[in-house]
């Protein structure tokens, strides 16, 4: 066989079992009937010896993301490894009325202009997990906003109104007399259609939107298509290891956090959920993970010790190796050994000023309202005081301490370096 030959030559995929057992790692149905066929399904596509064509779609109703948007993000990372081709799709039409799934109240409705604006910052903070080079990014205005009303009505032709009711969000919500408006059944609709455009042979999502993501299967079936496979996976509980990782409730890790902060809120999690970040939000493959799960068992592996590999991992994955070591290093002088570190960053101040008008300012908290939360927990301090009132005046010489390992040191104007 000549160069140019070989280069011609078609190339083979990995094991199909070798396959399955990596990406059905993590993933949940709610019910083992659909699990089994999920399964069987991959497992038939996969045999095929081809790449296959993944998505997600990511509706950009907030600015940044968290670590909690990251576990669908690396099942398709999953797949690009083992040579298929992902599409990243950026939700600016369905983003207008808002997934309903798993919420218990009307969502607010974004601008056009808004979700525009956070956009920009998505497909870049996606690369931080994704292979930007081989992604293809996707917006679904693009084909959504080109529907004539004729169109929209056939649509909504394939489904009833009491398909839309069984669900347990909308069931809560009818029986307690709330507005549920057409534009949330509307949502399902617009994100099934998604896969018949990018005709699709695998949809990734959230266990929330399983309803959505088969109504994609109908009408892909409906189009003469065949159905994609859906594989869905659980919600990430946020640092508290109780309740969803969210912004709303301050339990959450972003993903544009500093590699400090990052390190030191997975640091924070309870041991449970150990083990469940590592299969859901690290490249850690579901070998490593059940060795770590048998030593952790056998008490041959101190939890602490998980712990800091599990940060590690997540740490460089977000950012790099080095960033993780120096996020460790800092951690264990930090926290572990209560140091206050030599290089703080600093805030010039003049007068002597708020609290938490010195937080904001200095990006240290992203509101006086999460100022007044952190205080009244006992997690600000400064000069290694705690601080009962959140607008105490701090000024020039004072070193301010937020949680465990936020720091911030003040200044005279003039003096920061």
């Amino acid at each position: 066989m000549t160069t140019s030959d070989a280069a011609r030559a078609p190339r083979h995929m990995a094991p199909v079992e070798e396959q399955m057992r990596v990406l059905m790692s993590g993933t949940e149905f709610g019910d083992e009937p659909t699990r089994r066929t999920m399964e069987r399904e991959l497992r038939e596509r996969l045999a095929e010896d081809r790449p296959l064509r993944v998505y997600c779609g990511y509706d950009p109703t907030k600015a940044d993301l968290h670590l909690g948007h990251t576990l669908t993000m690396r099942k398709l990372r999953q797949f690009q490894e083992f040579g298929h081709q992902a599409v990243f799709l950026i939700g600016n039409f369905t983003g207008l009325v808002g997934d309903p799934s798993e919420k218990n109240k009307e969502r607010p409705m974004l601008s056009a202009e808004d979700l525009a604006a956070n956009a920009r910052t998505y497909a870049q903070q996606a690369f931080r997990i994704l292979d930007g080079e081989s992604t293809e990014v996707r917006y679904n205005a693009d084909w959504l906003s080109l529907l004539t009303f004729a169109d929209v009505v056939r649509l909504c032709s394939k489904f009833t109104i009491a398909q839309f009711l069984e669900r347990d969000n909308f069931a809560k919500r009818f029986e307690r007399g709330d507005a549920i408006h057409l534009s949330e059944f509307m949502y399902a609709i617009m994100q099934a259609y998604d896969a018949v455009v990018l005709e699709t042979d695998v949809q990734v999502g959230g266990s929330e939107q399983l309803f959505n993501l088969m109504a994609g299967r109908t009408l892909q079936r409906d189009s003469g298509q065949r159905p994609q496979v859906v594989l869905t996976l659980p919600i990430l509980v946020g640092t508290d290891g109780h309740e969803r990782m969210s912004k709303t409730t301050g339990n959450y890790i972003g993903i544009d956090e500093r590699p400090n902060d990052v390190f030191g809120k997975v640091m924070s999690i309870p041991d449970t959920a150990i083990l469940d970040y590592f299969t859901l939000a690290t490249p850690v493959g579901p070998d490593a993970v059940d060795d770590l799960r048998a030593r952790l068992a056998g008490e041959q592996l101190r939890p602490m010790d998980a712990k800091k590999r599990l940060a590690r991992e997540i740490t460089a994955s977000l950012f790099d190796a080095a960033a993780a070591e120096a996020a460790q290093d800092y951690f264990e002088s930090t926290i572990q050994r209560k140091e206050i570190p030599d290089e703080l960053p600093e805030y010039a101040v003049g007068a002597p000023a708020p609290l938490h008008r010195v937080l904001v300012d200095a990006g240290v908290v992203a509101s006086g309202g999460e100022v007044r939360r952190l205080v009244a927990q006992g997690a600000v301090a400064v000069n290694g005081q705690a601080v009962s009132e959140f607008s105490a005046d701090v000024a020039a010489g004072d070193v301010v301490r937020v949680g465990k390992h936020r720091f911030v040191r003040l200044v005279e104007a003039g003096d920061a370096r």
